[in-house]
């Protein structure tokens, strides 16, 4: 694909790298306009060359108009001409278990390559890691665009 690194090419991020990683996306979450459904999360984005977005989820009275965390954090990343990313950490206000990302912020996440990193945490701030790839498994991806289609179409389709 086009720009997106392989597994073996992504650096991992380091045990420090992490924890400040999951730090950013608790503060990030702070800003949340969550007015309706008072669910709050927080996104921090590490780019390849280490810069770090953050986003926080933006609600809005007609419900889906609302922006997750997520890609709210990768918009302002490749608004910034990044689109290559090793990690992203997730945060929300849930105690009992690990915030996930919704099936479109999945997908989005997933435009960018599948190896990359996410972190799923808790409000205590443990985590658990996943891939992109873990999380949208057999996932249809811009390399797929290019794969060879059905020739004659009928026309009444």
């Amino acid at each position: 694909m086009d720009g997106v690194k392989s597994t073996q090419e992504v650096s991992r991020l380091s045990q420090e790298e992490v924890k400040d990683l999951i730090h950013q996306s608790h503060e990030a979450k702070k800003f949340s306009y969550s007015p309706y459904s008072k669910f709050r999360v927080g996104a921090a984005l590490r780019t390849l060359d280490d810069r770090v977005f953050l986003g926080c989820n933006v609600e809005n009275a007609c419900y889906n108009l609302g922006v997750c965390a997520e890609r709210n954090a990768i918009a302002k990343a490749v608004s910034d001409g990044f689109r290559q990313f090793k990690a992203i950490a997730i945060a929300s206000d849930l105690n009992d278990q690990f915030i996930s990302p919704c099936g479109g912020c999945r997908q989005f996440m997933r435009e960018f390559g599948c190896d990359w990193e996410v972190y799923l945490t808790k409000s205590d701030f443990s985590y658990k890691k996943m891939t992109v790839a873990e999380l949208l498994p057999d996932s249809f991806g811009p390399e797929d665009l290019s794969k060879k289609k059905m020739s004659n179409i009928p026309s009444n389709l």
